[in-house]
Protein backbone atom coordinates (compact mmCIF):
# COMPACT_ATOMS: atom_id res chain seq x y z
CA UNK A 1 0.00 0.00 0.00
CA UNK A 2 1.38 3.47 -0.71
CA UNK A 3 -1.30 5.61 1.04
CA UNK A 4 -1.56 7.79 -1.78
CA UNK A 5 -5.06 8.84 -1.05
CA UNK A 6 -6.19 12.33 0.42
CA UNK A 7 -6.68 12.56 4.26
CA UNK A 8 -10.68 13.62 3.22
CA UNK A 9 -10.68 10.74 0.94
CA UNK A 10 -9.61 8.21 3.77
CA UNK A 11 -10.87 9.77 6.96
CA UNK A 12 -7.36 9.37 8.51
CA UNK A 13 -5.37 12.13 9.29
CA UNK A 14 -2.01 12.85 7.41
CA UNK A 15 1.20 12.37 9.19
CA UNK A 16 4.50 13.70 7.59
CA UNK A 17 7.60 11.60 7.81
CA UNK A 18 10.55 13.74 8.54
CA UNK A 19 13.59 11.21 7.55
CA UNK A 20 17.21 12.27 9.55
CA UNK A 21 18.76 9.31 8.48
CA UNK A 22 21.83 11.59 6.52
CA UNK A 23 22.28 13.55 9.95
CA UNK A 24 21.10 12.29 13.34
CA UNK A 25 21.75 8.38 11.66
CA UNK A 26 25.47 9.78 10.14
CA UNK A 27 25.86 10.66 14.06
CA UNK A 28 26.34 7.31 14.71
CA UNK A 29 29.69 5.71 15.22
CA UNK A 30 31.16 4.67 12.34
CA UNK A 31 28.11 5.38 9.77
CA UNK A 32 29.50 8.29 7.82
CA UNK A 33 29.20 8.78 4.07
CA UNK A 34 30.35 10.14 0.85
CA UNK A 35 28.58 12.57 -0.91
CA UNK A 36 28.00 10.25 -3.35
CA UNK A 37 26.40 8.09 -0.81
CA UNK A 38 24.32 10.63 0.58
CA UNK A 39 23.12 11.40 -2.74
CA UNK A 40 22.09 8.22 -3.19
CA UNK A 41 19.91 8.01 -0.38
CA UNK A 42 18.53 11.44 -0.45
CA UNK A 43 17.46 10.59 -4.13
CA UNK A 44 16.12 7.61 -2.85
CA UNK A 45 14.13 8.58 0.43
CA UNK A 46 12.65 11.37 -2.41
CA UNK A 47 11.27 8.99 -4.48
CA UNK A 48 9.68 6.52 -1.59
CA UNK A 49 7.78 9.35 -0.53
CA UNK A 50 9.69 10.97 2.57
CA UNK A 51 7.99 14.37 2.93
CA UNK A 52 11.34 16.09 4.96
CA UNK A 53 14.92 15.17 4.67
CA UNK A 54 17.56 16.36 7.47
CA UNK A 55 20.36 16.40 4.78
CA UNK A 56 23.12 16.75 7.18
CA UNK A 57 24.60 19.56 10.18
CA UNK A 58 26.14 22.77 7.81
CA UNK A 59 28.35 23.94 10.20
CA UNK A 60 29.62 20.95 11.19
CA UNK A 61 31.99 20.63 8.42
CA UNK A 62 32.50 21.98 4.61
CA UNK A 63 31.39 18.66 3.10
CA UNK A 64 28.41 18.70 5.18
CA UNK A 65 27.78 21.96 3.79
CA UNK A 66 28.36 20.63 0.56
CA UNK A 67 26.26 17.74 0.88
CA UNK A 68 23.47 19.63 2.13
CA UNK A 69 23.61 22.44 -0.69
CA UNK A 70 23.84 19.63 -3.53
CA UNK A 71 21.22 17.43 -1.93
CA UNK A 72 18.66 20.67 -1.78
CA UNK A 73 19.61 21.46 -5.37
CA UNK A 74 18.53 17.99 -6.43
CA UNK A 75 15.36 17.75 -4.51
CA UNK A 76 11.96 17.03 -6.71
CA UNK A 77 9.48 17.28 -4.15
CA UNK A 78 10.70 16.79 -0.17
CA UNK A 79 11.38 19.34 1.62
CA UNK A 80 15.25 19.43 2.93
CA UNK A 81 16.13 20.65 6.18
CA UNK A 82 19.63 21.47 7.76
CA UNK A 83 20.40 21.13 11.07
CA UNK A 84 21.60 24.51 13.35
CA UNK A 85 22.00 25.23 16.52
CA UNK A 86 20.68 28.11 18.50
CA UNK A 87 23.48 30.40 17.39
CA UNK A 88 23.29 33.10 15.23
CA UNK A 89 25.97 32.26 12.70
CA UNK A 90 25.22 28.47 12.88
CA UNK A 91 21.57 29.60 11.42
CA UNK A 92 23.23 31.63 9.08
CA UNK A 93 25.38 29.26 7.71
CA UNK A 94 22.33 26.36 7.91
CA UNK A 95 20.21 28.87 5.61
CA UNK A 96 22.90 29.33 2.81
CA UNK A 97 22.83 25.65 2.52
CA UNK A 98 19.33 25.14 2.32
CA UNK A 99 18.06 27.84 0.33
CA UNK A 100 19.34 25.77 -3.22
CA UNK A 101 16.37 23.74 -2.51
CA UNK A 102 12.71 24.57 -3.65
CA UNK A 103 11.46 24.19 -0.44
CA UNK A 104 14.24 25.20 2.48
CA UNK A 105 13.85 24.08 5.99
CA UNK A 106 15.56 25.67 8.75
CA UNK A 107 15.75 23.26 11.97
CA UNK A 108 17.27 24.89 14.97
CA UNK A 109 17.21 23.50 18.28
CA UNK A 110 18.39 24.62 21.86
CA UNK A 111 18.67 22.17 25.64
CA UNK A 112 15.41 23.33 27.96
CA UNK A 113 16.14 20.46 30.88
CA UNK A 114 18.00 21.21 33.89
CA UNK A 115 20.43 18.85 33.16
CA UNK A 116 21.40 20.36 29.97
CA UNK A 117 20.46 24.02 30.86
CA UNK A 118 22.99 23.43 34.10
CA UNK A 119 25.52 21.18 33.24
CA UNK A 120 25.78 21.61 29.05
CA UNK A 121 24.64 25.26 28.31
CA UNK A 122 25.41 26.56 31.65
CA UNK A 123 22.44 29.14 31.41
CA UNK A 124 19.51 30.22 33.45
CA UNK A 125 16.33 29.24 32.40
CA UNK A 126 15.38 33.04 30.96
CA UNK A 127 18.74 33.08 29.20
CA UNK A 128 17.62 30.12 27.24
CA UNK A 129 14.01 31.31 26.74
CA UNK A 130 15.63 34.40 25.01
CA UNK A 131 18.16 32.50 22.99
CA UNK A 132 14.70 30.42 21.94
CA UNK A 133 13.10 34.02 20.40
CA UNK A 134 16.49 35.34 18.80
CA UNK A 135 17.34 31.85 16.81
CA UNK A 136 13.69 31.27 15.92
CA UNK A 137 13.28 34.77 14.94
CA UNK A 138 16.96 34.87 12.77
CA UNK A 139 15.58 31.46 10.83
CA UNK A 140 12.30 32.47 9.94
CA UNK A 141 13.80 35.66 8.47
CA UNK A 142 16.21 33.49 6.01
CA UNK A 143 13.11 31.28 5.15
CA UNK A 144 9.16 30.74 5.83
CA UNK A 145 9.52 27.08 7.02
CA UNK A 146 11.34 26.71 10.85
CA UNK A 147 11.64 24.14 13.13
CA UNK A 148 12.25 24.21 16.33
CA UNK A 149 13.13 21.53 18.46
CA UNK A 150 13.88 21.89 22.31
CA UNK A 151 16.89 19.75 23.31
CA UNK A 152 15.84 17.08 25.87
CA UNK A 153 12.49 17.80 25.87
CA UNK A 154 11.06 14.76 27.69
CA UNK A 155 12.98 15.35 31.00
CA UNK A 156 11.96 19.47 30.65
CA UNK A 157 9.84 20.93 33.70
CA UNK A 158 6.69 20.95 31.63
CA UNK A 159 5.67 25.05 33.07
CA UNK A 160 9.46 25.74 31.18
CA UNK A 161 8.81 23.52 27.88
CA UNK A 162 5.27 25.36 27.23
CA UNK A 163 6.73 28.84 27.88
CA UNK A 164 9.64 27.99 25.29
CA UNK A 165 7.16 26.31 23.14
CA UNK A 166 4.88 29.47 22.98
CA UNK A 167 7.78 31.68 22.51
CA UNK A 168 8.91 29.98 19.54
CA UNK A 169 5.70 29.98 18.06
CA UNK A 170 5.63 33.43 18.51
CA UNK A 171 9.09 34.01 17.44
CA UNK A 172 7.61 32.09 13.79
CA UNK A 173 8.36 28.30 13.95
CA UNK A 174 5.84 26.19 12.13
CA UNK A 175 6.76 23.03 13.61
CA UNK A 176 7.74 22.18 17.15
CA UNK A 177 9.85 19.28 18.15
CA UNK A 178 9.69 17.46 21.56
CA UNK A 179 12.33 15.08 21.29
CA UNK A 180 12.41 12.16 23.46
CA UNK A 181 16.68 13.09 22.88
CA UNK A 182 17.90 10.27 25.65
CA UNK A 183 15.35 7.18 25.27
CA UNK A 184 13.75 7.74 28.83
CA UNK A 185 9.87 8.42 28.11
CA UNK A 186 7.59 5.72 28.12
CA UNK A 187 4.12 5.94 25.49
CA UNK A 188 1.69 7.36 28.43
CA UNK A 189 3.93 9.58 29.46
CA UNK A 190 4.71 10.93 25.77
CA UNK A 191 1.58 11.02 24.68
CA UNK A 192 -0.08 12.98 27.81
CA UNK A 193 2.89 15.08 27.69
CA UNK A 194 1.69 16.55 23.97
CA UNK A 195 -1.96 16.73 24.79
CA UNK A 196 -0.62 19.05 27.83
CA UNK A 197 1.63 21.23 25.85
CA UNK A 198 -0.94 21.41 23.31
CA UNK A 199 -3.62 22.24 25.70
CA UNK A 200 -1.59 24.79 27.71
CA UNK A 201 -0.07 26.99 24.66
CA UNK A 202 -2.51 29.17 23.33
CA UNK A 203 -0.97 29.37 20.25
CA UNK A 204 -0.33 25.83 19.71
CA UNK A 205 -2.68 25.54 16.67
CA UNK A 206 -0.76 27.51 14.50
CA UNK A 207 2.02 24.83 14.30
CA UNK A 208 2.70 21.19 13.99
CA UNK A 209 3.63 18.83 16.76
CA UNK A 210 6.92 16.57 15.72
CA UNK A 211 8.19 13.45 17.74
CA UNK A 212 11.83 12.80 17.60
CA UNK A 213 12.14 9.50 19.70
CA UNK A 214 15.93 7.48 20.55
CA UNK A 215 15.75 3.54 21.04
CA UNK A 216 17.57 3.81 24.69
CA UNK A 217 14.86 1.52 26.01
CA UNK A 218 13.77 -0.39 23.29
CA UNK A 219 10.18 2.32 22.95
CA UNK A 220 11.29 4.20 20.30
CA UNK A 221 8.51 3.16 17.75
CA UNK A 222 5.77 2.73 20.61
CA UNK A 223 6.59 6.43 21.94
CA UNK A 224 6.80 7.77 18.31
CA UNK A 225 3.11 6.32 17.43
CA UNK A 226 2.00 7.06 21.23
CA UNK A 227 2.91 10.87 20.41
CA UNK A 228 0.97 10.56 17.43
CA UNK A 229 -1.77 9.76 19.82
CA UNK A 230 -1.11 13.45 21.58
CA UNK A 231 -1.72 15.56 18.46
CA UNK A 232 1.61 15.14 16.91
CA UNK A 233 1.69 15.08 12.76
CA UNK A 234 5.10 14.22 12.37
CA UNK A 235 7.58 11.73 13.13
CA UNK A 236 11.18 11.78 12.62
CA UNK A 237 12.84 8.34 12.22
CA UNK A 238 15.74 6.78 10.32
CA UNK A 239 16.05 4.10 7.95
CA UNK A 240 17.02 0.87 10.01
CA UNK A 241 17.05 2.89 13.21
CA UNK A 242 20.83 4.10 13.08
CA UNK A 243 21.30 6.93 14.89
CA UNK A 244 23.49 8.04 18.36
CA UNK A 245 23.90 5.21 20.71
CA UNK A 246 20.72 2.53 20.43
CA UNK A 247 19.42 4.37 17.42
CA UNK A 248 16.44 6.19 16.29
CA UNK A 249 12.76 5.30 15.73
CA UNK A 250 13.16 3.16 12.41
CA UNK A 251 11.14 4.69 9.52
CA UNK A 252 10.04 1.06 8.17
CA UNK A 253 8.59 0.25 11.67
CA UNK A 254 6.69 3.31 12.30
CA UNK A 255 5.34 3.29 8.29
CA UNK A 256 4.46 -0.19 8.26
CA UNK A 257 2.96 0.18 12.04
CA UNK A 258 0.40 2.71 10.52
CA UNK A 259 -0.15 0.73 7.22
CA UNK A 260 -0.79 -2.41 8.81
CA UNK A 261 -3.11 -1.10 11.94
CA UNK A 262 -5.23 1.50 10.64
CA UNK A 263 -7.53 0.45 13.40
CA UNK A 264 -5.13 1.36 15.80
CA UNK A 265 -3.67 4.03 14.02
CA UNK A 266 -6.05 6.16 12.38
CA UNK A 267 -3.05 7.92 9.92
CA UNK A 268 -1.74 7.81 6.81
CA UNK A 269 1.74 8.59 5.33
CA UNK A 270 2.51 9.39 1.50
CA UNK A 271 5.02 6.39 1.44
CA UNK A 272 5.65 3.81 -1.06
CA UNK A 273 5.71 1.30 1.51
CA UNK A 274 7.55 -1.18 -1.41
CA UNK A 275 10.69 0.55 -1.50
CA UNK A 276 11.16 0.30 2.16
CA UNK A 277 13.35 -2.88 2.01
CA UNK A 278 15.11 -1.21 -0.94
CA UNK A 279 16.02 2.11 1.42
CA UNK A 280 17.52 -0.68 4.29
CA UNK A 281 19.79 -2.44 1.84
CA UNK A 282 21.33 0.49 0.65
CA UNK A 283 21.27 1.89 3.89
CA UNK A 284 23.45 -0.78 5.31
CA UNK A 285 25.38 -1.13 1.80
CA UNK A 286 26.62 2.81 2.17
CA UNK A 287 27.06 2.64 6.15
CA UNK A 288 28.06 -1.23 6.42
CA UNK A 289 25.93 -1.11 9.24
CA UNK A 290 24.45 -4.89 8.84
CA UNK A 291 20.46 -5.39 9.47
CA UNK A 292 19.68 -7.81 12.51
CA UNK A 293 18.68 -10.78 11.17
CA UNK A 294 15.62 -10.93 13.60
CA UNK A 295 14.47 -7.06 12.52
CA UNK A 296 10.99 -5.78 12.20
CA UNK A 297 9.87 -5.46 8.43
CA UNK A 298 13.23 -5.60 6.84
CA UNK A 299 15.22 -8.11 8.83
CA UNK A 300 16.37 -11.48 7.02
CA UNK A 301 13.86 -13.82 8.93
CA UNK A 302 10.95 -10.90 8.89
CA UNK A 303 9.18 -13.15 6.45
CA UNK A 304 11.16 -16.29 6.44
CA UNK A 305 9.06 -19.43 8.85
CA UNK A 306 11.34 -22.50 9.89
CA UNK A 307 9.25 -24.14 12.54
CA UNK A 308 7.02 -26.81 11.52
CA UNK A 309 4.04 -25.61 12.70
CA UNK A 310 4.43 -22.27 11.32
CA UNK A 311 5.49 -23.72 7.63
CA UNK A 312 2.46 -26.13 7.81
CA UNK A 313 0.17 -22.71 8.71
CA UNK A 314 1.98 -20.94 6.01
CA UNK A 315 1.38 -23.33 2.89
CA UNK A 316 -2.81 -23.06 4.01
CA UNK A 317 -2.93 -19.84 4.49
CA UNK A 318 -0.48 -17.24 4.87
CA UNK A 319 -2.23 -14.75 6.97
CA UNK A 320 -1.72 -17.59 9.87
CA UNK A 321 1.20 -16.75 10.57
CA UNK A 322 1.99 -13.10 8.58
CA UNK A 323 -0.04 -10.12 9.41
CA UNK A 324 1.66 -8.11 5.71
CA UNK A 325 2.41 -9.43 2.64
CA UNK A 326 6.15 -9.38 1.97
CA UNK A 327 5.40 -8.12 -1.16
CA UNK A 328 4.37 -4.58 0.44
CA UNK A 329 7.78 -3.89 1.87
CA UNK A 330 9.52 -4.75 -1.45
CA UNK A 331 9.99 -8.52 -0.42
CA UNK A 332 9.66 -10.65 -3.36
CA UNK A 333 8.25 -13.58 -1.46
CA UNK A 334 7.86 -15.42 2.08
CA UNK A 335 10.72 -17.76 2.69
CA UNK A 336 9.99 -21.02 4.25
CA UNK A 337 13.39 -21.54 5.51
CA UNK A 338 14.46 -25.36 5.86
CA UNK A 339 15.89 -26.80 9.06
CA UNK A 340 15.69 -28.67 12.00
CA UNK A 341 12.33 -27.15 13.08
CA UNK A 342 11.14 -27.96 9.62
CA UNK A 343 7.74 -29.91 8.96
CA UNK A 344 7.27 -32.68 6.69
CA UNK A 345 4.45 -30.25 4.90
CA UNK A 346 7.26 -27.92 4.34
CA UNK A 347 9.37 -30.78 2.88
CA UNK A 348 7.10 -32.10 0.54
CA UNK A 349 6.38 -28.22 -0.82
CA UNK A 350 10.27 -27.44 -1.08
CA UNK A 351 10.49 -31.02 -3.24
CA UNK A 352 8.17 -30.29 -5.22
CA UNK A 353 9.02 -26.36 -5.87
CA UNK A 354 12.61 -28.35 -7.22
CA UNK A 355 11.21 -30.92 -9.44
CA UNK A 356 11.32 -33.51 -7.41
CA UNK A 357 7.90 -35.97 -6.80
CA UNK A 358 8.92 -38.74 -4.56
CA UNK A 359 6.20 -42.02 -3.19
CA UNK A 360 5.36 -42.09 -0.06
CA UNK A 361 7.92 -44.25 1.12
CA UNK A 362 11.41 -41.89 -0.36
CA UNK A 363 9.58 -39.46 0.87
CA UNK A 364 9.68 -40.64 4.70
CA UNK A 365 13.10 -41.57 3.81
CA UNK A 366 14.14 -38.28 2.28
CA UNK A 367 12.49 -36.91 5.27
CA UNK A 368 14.91 -38.75 8.07
CA UNK A 369 17.69 -38.10 6.45
CA UNK A 370 17.40 -34.23 6.02
CA UNK A 371 16.18 -34.25 9.97
CA UNK A 372 19.49 -36.23 10.42
CA UNK A 373 21.04 -33.34 8.06
CA UNK A 374 18.96 -30.13 9.50
CA UNK A 375 20.39 -31.70 12.92
CA UNK A 376 24.17 -31.10 12.10
CA UNK A 377 23.79 -27.97 10.18
CA UNK A 378 22.57 -24.39 10.72
CA UNK A 379 20.73 -23.66 7.73
CA UNK A 380 19.86 -26.31 4.87
CA UNK A 381 20.25 -24.89 1.18
CA UNK A 382 18.37 -25.94 -1.82
CA UNK A 383 21.84 -27.68 -3.10
CA UNK A 384 21.90 -29.61 0.17
CA UNK A 385 18.25 -30.76 -0.37
CA UNK A 386 19.30 -31.75 -3.87
CA UNK A 387 22.10 -33.45 -2.88
CA UNK A 388 20.70 -35.60 -0.37
CA UNK A 389 17.63 -36.38 -3.02
CA UNK A 390 19.91 -37.36 -5.96
CA UNK A 391 21.50 -39.43 -3.24
CA UNK A 392 18.44 -41.05 -1.91
CA UNK A 393 17.02 -41.73 -5.34
CA UNK A 394 20.48 -43.11 -6.91
CA UNK A 395 20.37 -45.57 -3.58
CA UNK A 396 17.10 -46.97 -3.68
CA UNK A 397 18.00 -50.05 -5.28
CA UNK A 398 21.61 -50.57 -4.24
CA UNK A 399 22.65 -53.89 -2.52
CA UNK A 400 25.33 -52.15 -0.62
CA UNK A 401 24.40 -49.63 1.85
CA UNK A 402 26.68 -47.81 4.69
CA UNK A 403 25.26 -48.24 8.43
CA UNK A 404 28.18 -46.74 9.88
CA UNK A 405 31.73 -45.64 9.85
CA UNK A 406 33.88 -43.86 12.69
CA UNK A 407 37.50 -42.78 12.07
CA UNK A 408 40.92 -42.68 14.17
CA UNK A 409 43.15 -39.51 12.26
CA UNK A 410 45.50 -37.20 13.71
CA UNK A 411 49.06 -36.59 13.45
CA UNK A 412 50.16 -39.50 15.38
CA UNK A 413 49.50 -42.68 13.10
CA UNK A 414 48.65 -44.85 11.62
CA UNK A 415 45.08 -43.76 10.83
CA UNK A 416 42.61 -46.28 11.21
CA UNK A 417 38.72 -46.33 9.73
CA UNK A 418 35.77 -48.90 11.82
CA UNK A 419 33.06 -49.48 9.18
CA UNK A 420 29.86 -51.28 8.88
CA UNK A 421 28.26 -51.95 5.42
CA UNK A 422 24.89 -53.88 4.83
CA UNK A 423 25.21 -56.20 1.47
CA UNK A 424 22.22 -57.99 0.12
CA UNK A 425 20.98 -57.86 3.68
CA UNK A 426 23.46 -59.00 5.78
CA UNK A 427 25.50 -56.53 8.24
CA UNK A 428 29.08 -56.81 8.41
CA UNK A 429 31.69 -55.15 10.20
CA UNK A 430 35.67 -54.19 9.53
CA UNK A 431 38.51 -52.47 10.63
CA UNK A 432 41.40 -51.01 8.53
CA UNK A 433 44.21 -48.50 8.27
CA UNK A 434 45.43 -46.42 6.02
CA UNK A 435 47.87 -43.74 4.58
CA UNK A 436 45.30 -40.77 5.95
CA UNK A 437 41.50 -41.60 7.22
CA UNK A 438 40.58 -41.16 3.56
CA UNK A 439 42.79 -43.98 2.52
CA UNK A 440 41.74 -46.14 5.71
CA UNK A 441 38.08 -45.60 5.11
CA UNK A 442 38.43 -47.13 1.41
CA UNK A 443 40.75 -49.96 2.98
CA UNK A 444 37.70 -50.95 5.07
CA UNK A 445 35.26 -50.89 2.18
CA UNK A 446 37.53 -53.05 0.02
CA UNK A 447 38.08 -55.33 2.94
CA UNK A 448 33.75 -55.54 3.48
CA UNK A 449 33.12 -55.88 -0.44
CA UNK A 450 36.32 -57.18 -1.84
CA UNK A 451 36.95 -55.89 -6.03
CA UNK A 452 39.53 -55.29 -8.26
CA UNK A 453 38.25 -52.05 -9.13
CA UNK A 454 40.57 -49.15 -9.44
CA UNK A 455 39.77 -45.22 -8.03
CA UNK A 456 40.70 -43.41 -10.71
CA UNK A 457 39.69 -40.00 -9.29
CA UNK A 458 38.60 -38.47 -6.02
CA UNK A 459 37.42 -35.22 -5.86
CA UNK A 460 35.99 -32.73 -2.71
CA UNK A 461 34.18 -29.77 -3.31
CA UNK A 462 31.78 -27.57 -1.07
CA UNK A 463 28.30 -27.97 -1.71
CA UNK A 464 27.24 -24.56 -0.30
CA UNK A 465 29.49 -22.03 1.94
CA UNK A 466 30.67 -22.05 5.47
CA UNK A 467 32.45 -24.47 7.87
CA UNK A 468 28.88 -26.92 8.21
CA UNK A 469 28.81 -27.15 4.76
CA UNK A 470 28.45 -29.82 3.12
CA UNK A 471 31.22 -31.91 1.15
CA UNK A 472 30.15 -33.05 -2.29
CA UNK A 473 32.55 -36.19 -3.01
CA UNK A 474 33.37 -37.79 -6.76
CA UNK A 475 34.82 -41.14 -7.22
CA UNK A 476 35.73 -42.37 -10.33
CA UNK A 477 35.99 -46.23 -10.26
CA UNK A 478 37.38 -48.61 -13.55
CA UNK A 479 36.96 -52.20 -13.73
CA UNK A 480 37.52 -54.13 -16.58
CA UNK A 481 37.26 -51.35 -19.14
CA UNK A 482 34.31 -50.77 -17.17
CA UNK A 483 33.95 -46.69 -15.74
CA UNK A 484 31.82 -45.32 -13.36
CA UNK A 485 31.80 -42.12 -11.41
CA UNK A 486 29.08 -41.39 -8.49
CA UNK A 487 28.83 -38.57 -6.29
CA UNK A 488 27.66 -38.46 -2.20
CA UNK A 489 27.54 -35.75 -0.01
CA UNK A 490 28.04 -34.94 3.46
CA UNK A 491 28.50 -32.11 6.33
CA UNK A 492 31.52 -35.07 7.17
CA UNK A 493 34.02 -34.99 3.91
CA UNK A 494 35.23 -38.79 5.64
CA UNK A 495 31.32 -40.23 5.61
CA UNK A 496 30.61 -38.16 2.05
CA UNK A 497 33.87 -40.50 0.54
CA UNK A 498 32.40 -43.61 1.66
CA UNK A 499 28.84 -43.07 0.35
CA UNK A 500 30.21 -41.96 -2.91
CA UNK A 501 32.80 -45.29 -2.69
CA UNK A 502 30.17 -47.55 -2.17
CA UNK A 503 27.76 -46.10 -4.83
CA UNK A 504 30.29 -46.35 -7.14
CA UNK A 505 30.45 -49.97 -6.37
CA UNK A 506 26.54 -50.29 -6.46
CA UNK A 507 27.24 -48.68 -10.11
CA UNK A 508 29.66 -51.57 -11.15
CA UNK A 509 27.40 -54.06 -9.31
CA UNK A 510 24.47 -53.16 -11.91
CA UNK A 511 27.07 -53.23 -14.60
CA UNK A 512 28.11 -56.38 -14.40
CA UNK A 513 24.29 -57.68 -13.69
CA UNK A 514 23.23 -56.08 -16.91
CA UNK A 515 26.17 -58.30 -19.31
CA UNK A 516 25.73 -61.74 -15.81
CA UNK A 517 22.85 -61.71 -14.17
CA UNK A 518 24.31 -64.26 -12.14
CA UNK A 519 27.15 -62.33 -11.19
CA UNK A 520 27.45 -61.88 -7.86
CA UNK A 521 28.45 -58.89 -5.61
CA UNK A 522 32.93 -58.95 -5.52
Amino acid sequence: MTASSTPAASGRDRVIIFDTTLRDGEQCPGASMTLEEKLEVASLLDDMGVDVIEAGFPVASQGDFESVAEIARRSKRAVIAGLSRAALSDIDRCAEAVKHGPRPRIHTFLSTSPVHMKYKLQKEPEQVLEMVIASVTRARNHVDDVEWSSEDGTRTEIDFLCRCVEAAIKAGATTINIPDTVGYTSPAEYQALFRTVRERVPNSDKAIFSVHCHNDLGMAVANSLAGLAGGARQIECTVNGIGERAGNAPLEEIVMAIDTRPDAFPYQTGINTRMLTRASKLVSAVTSFPVQYNKAIVGRNAFAHESGIHQDGMLKHTQTYEIMTPESVGVSKTSLVMGKHSGRAAFRDKLRTMGYELGENALNDAFTRFKDLADRKKMVYDEDIEALVDQEIAAAHDRIRLISLSVIAGTRGPQRATMRVEVDGRVSTEEAEGNGPVDATFNAIKALVPHTAKLELYQVHAVTEGTDAQAEVSVRLEENGKVVTARSADPDTLVASAQAYITALNKLQMKRQSVNPQSAVG
